[in-house]
């Protein structure tokens, strides 16, 4: 069976830490596909055309080149169940979907739309992040819902968007989006 990772984001800016991640998931999955996206709990100070646009050009930079990295635009959706219901029309029932997600956004799940319907379609892989630990009675809410998931065994760099639009953190972004940031004058 295929095993495909999605990797949704909201790459506001994408950065050192997403490509660390892709890296990572290319290396465990036959299929990486990675997006952009409206994440309804969030705010967004950047549109989601230049985020895909950099999120591309950061897929890009992976080294070694992976063959099975994607940029799939038509899985961005705000809602994960429509996410899930493109990747199955696109990929069929014959491949096992996981969904990406970093620790900061995990206590976001019993909270999403439709969520019962979304944890009978596919699993997830919590990726730890810096600074939020994974909360045992989240774990706990997530088991009663009957998520299947497993946390990565994977620390990516300490980095983050929220420190590169406040601060300009030179070490969270690569110096191609850096590059594209300024050419489009982006948080400025």
């Amino acid at each position: 069976m295929t095993n495909i990772a999605l990797f949704g984001t909201s790459a506001d800016p994408p950065t050192q830490g997403h490509k660390a991640i892709l890296r990572w998931l290319s290396d465990r999955f036959d299929w990486v596909a990675v997006w952009a996206s409206n994440n309804p709990f969030k705010s967004h100070t950047t549109p989601l055309e230049h985020r895909t646009t950099m999120l591309r050009l950061l897929a890009m930079e992976v080294d070694p080149p992976c063959r099975n990295i994607s940029l799939e635009r038509r899985l961005s959706s705000p809602h994960t169940l429509e996410t899930i219901q493109q990747a199955r029309q696109m990929w069929g029932d014959e491949v096992e979907l996981t969904f990406i997600i970093g620790s900061d956004l995990i206590s976001q799940i019993p909270d999403w739309y439709c969520v019962e319907k979304l944890v009978q379609q596919t699993q997830f892989l919590i990726i730890p992040r810096p600074h939020y630990e994974i909360n045992a009675k989240v774990l706990i809410k997530l088991d009663e819902l009957g998520a299947q998931y497993e946390i990565a065994d994977f620390r990516p760099p300490p980095v983050s968007s929220t420190a590169y639009r406040q601060q300009e953190d030179p070490e969270a972004v690569s110096p191609t989006v850096k590059q594209y940031i300024q050419q489009e004058q982006l948080y400025a």
